[in-house]
């Protein structure tokens, strides 16, 4: 099995439940609130530690309690935190989600997400990191700091995996660093001025970012599924049809799934499947890392299907 290793933010999450979006200057009432570790960097990875992949985190964390929480939640996944800084005087990541109709709206503050340099990059690729192995990041962090992550990756001859989300640039230099480009159709939009919504876009879309460099391009549709393209490859793997409690870590568990997945070198159809079903477990609970299923939980989800008669409704 191949390690991964994740530079990513980790967030503190603050969650309330309401009926409708306020207007603005409106104040009204909300339910359900509760506090729960996240952050797509920490999401993703834990995702992939739930189903038992090798995980190294790269992040940063204020001297708050929220930085205690965050950490020992990390630890008690089994994630690797030796290369995890605590800074002091500084907050810890936030993020305040706001719940509606199976839908969620997110506000982030990056604390000391966004304090990590190319310094704390470097110890950890020379020391632990293989040829090979997965390198996976995202756009919480530092974004001078991300491309320079993503670059180092690549050139130490890593699998990098990377979810430009939220939505940023990409340098044309960047683009050949990435090995797989996980996005949703809001940012392929933002990158390509694509919103892709049948298989015409889908293509459409894949050829741009092949153009730009990119070796292969894993696009999630939400409810609909997810579409995988390379020079060789088209696949198209719907959804699993589920009652969605909360959608906030569906995306980051269907990253995470799929990072486990391909560590254990299987194909790129099987990951994507193993990833849809641990993303619909998921939607099915409240709150976002501990929502996220086991391996375990997964395969049991996978035989009930199967004894259903059909993989995917």
């Amino acid at each position: 099995m191949k390690k991964i290793i994740t530079f990513g933010s980790i967030n503190m999450d603050l969650s309330i439940q309401t009926n409708r979006i306020p207007n603005n200057g409106e104040t009204i009432y909300g339910s359900d609130f509760f506090l729960s570790p996240g952050g797509k960097g920490a999401n993703q990875t834990v995702a992939a530690a739930k189903s038992g992949a090798q995980t190294y985190m790269i992040g940063g964390l204020g001297d708050d309690v929220y930085g205690i929480q965050l950490l020992n939640t990390l630890k008690g996944y089994c994630v690797n935190c030796n290369y995890i800084e605590s800074f002091p005087n500084t907050t810890s990541g936030v993020a305040v989600i706001i719940r509606s109709k199976g839908d969620n709206r997110i506000i982030l503050n990056g604390g000391a997400n966004h304090l990590l340099d190319h310094r704390h990059i470097d110890p950890v690729l020379a020391n632990i990191a293989s040829p090979g192995d997965i390198f996976l990041t995202q756009f919480e962090n530092d974004y001078d700091t991300i491309l320079y992550a993503l670059a180092k990756a690549k050139d130490k001859e890593l699998w990098t995996i990377f979810n430009p989300a939220p939505a940023n640039e990409i340098p044309d230099t960047i683009y050949p660093k990435i090995k797989l480009l996980i996005i949703n159709q809001w940012e392929c939009k933002f990158l390509s001025g694509i919103y892709p919504t049948k298989e015409s876009d889908y293509k459409q879309a894949i050829t741009f970012f092949q153009q730009k460099g990119v070796h292969s391009i894993l696009i999630t549709l939400g409810s609909e599924g997810s579409v995988f393209g390379n020079k060789s490859t088209y696949m198209f793997i719907p959804s699993i049809s589920v009652q969605s409690v909360d959608t906030t870590a569906a995306g980051d568990t269907y990253i995470g799934a799929l990072a486990y997945s391909l560590s254990c070198n299987h194909s790129i159809k099987t990951s994507m499947e193993y990833a849809t079903m641990a993303a619909a477990l998921t939607v099915s609970k409240q709150g976002a890392q501990e929502s996220i299923p086991t391996k375990q939980e997964v395969e049991n989800f996978k035989l009930e299907l199967y004894q259903g008669g059909n993989q995917h409704e």
